[in-house]
């Protein structure tokens, strides 16, 4: 962290937190290989949006499964070129396309201009779903972190929309209640990469005046009625502050009748998945996931039918974090 020149985000510019942002996603490591990958435009709420197609190696002649994925970065960070090694790696691991949104960033453009710009993508990819080599029947939405936060919003969206289901919302490391009231936040407000004071300045950028942290649509958890989303595969990790709020939105869908995969990976802290280059598990995590989301993908889930999360591995010395402590 300290090579990368990670430091207090919230005694840093709005430059210099996005420069050091863009350093941390560096440590992803050498670039895991896929078939083609092309920049595309399409008509945003505000102008062109950019998006970034990946097609992997191993695709399927026919249409194949696809991901829109929102890349994370607290929705003041984070760009295409960020999280380009781990789009390549959900690409090559879980064998579908994905298409990665470059949506736009606060505070620049505060809520909801990124939740829309996300919307719009999503609905654009299943629309011209066939075009982009992608079945229409297995288009999944997901994201790390505030993109994760997205991801969970655009399915209820679409619900409440009444519009085709996404047959899979997929959440790494997901903010789900910025109101900062779990377990984990409290314990691990500082020391553990993600700093409560930066979040806490993050929010303060993303949110327009007037707009409650507690808000529905800006906190996944508190929505009142989760029925009717789709399935979900969710990974937290042992020593994330955003933990707790992983597992309970996994709790909250399960109890809503939603099919649930959910893991916690041992020893790790927030946005390890992206440090394959310094963490060694975490190409192991994205063998894991890849696998998980190949198999969700591979055929339409009936409603009922079981989400199967690949096993993390347990750690010497550390203890199962299935279900940790705080």
């Amino acid at each position: 962290m300290v090579a990368a020149g990670r430091a207090d985000a919230s005694c840093a510019s709005l430059a210099e937190w996005r420069r050091r942002f863009a350093a941390l996603m560096r440590l992803s490591g050498p670039a895991e290989p896929v078939g083609r990958v092309e920049d595309r435009l399409l008509p945003g709420p505000e102008g062109p949006l950019g998006l970034r197609l990946y097609t992997p190696l191993a695709a399927d002649r026919g249409p194949s499964a696809g991901l829109v994925y929102f890349h994370g970065g607290g929705f003041v960070a984070g760009t295409l070129a960020t999280h380009d090694a781990l789009c390549r790696s959900l690409a090559h691991r879980a064998r579908c396309r994905v298409v990665a949104v470059d949506y736009r960033l606060a505070p620049e453009h505060k809520f909801p201009a990124a939740l829309m710009d996300c919307s719009r993508a999503a609905t654009w990819a299943r629309e011209h779903a066939l075009a982009l080599g992608i079945d229409p029947q297995r288009l999944a939405v997901g994201g790390d972190s505030a993109g994760a936060t997205l991801a969970a919003t655009v399915c209820r969206m679409a619900r409440d929309a009444a519009e085709p289901p996404f047959v899979l919302q997929f959440l790494l490391c997901p903010i789900t209640d910025f109101t900062a009231s779990q377990a984990s936040r409290r314990a691990m407000a500082t020391g553990y990469l993600l700093d409560q004071t930066a979040m806490e300045r993050e929010l303060a950028l993303y949110l327009p005046a007037g707009i409650d942290a507690a808000d529905p649509w800006v906190s996944p958890l508190r929505v009142g009625d989760l029925r009717g989303l789709p399935p979900a595969c969710i990974h937290t990790a042992e020593f994330d502050p955003l933990r707790d709020e992983g597992r309970a939105y996994a709790d909250r869908l399960k109890e809503a009748g939603v099919e649930v995969g959910y893991a916690c990976h041992p020893g790790m802290i927030h946005l390890f998945y992206a440090m394959a280059g310094v963490i060694p598990y975490a190409r192991t995590a994205l063998g894991l996931i890849g696998a998980e989301l190949n198999a969700a993908l591979r055929e339409v889930p009936r409603r009922g039918a079981r989400i199967r999360t690949s096993p993390v591995p347990r750690r010497r010395g550390l203890r199962a974090a299935a279900d940790p402590a705080p």
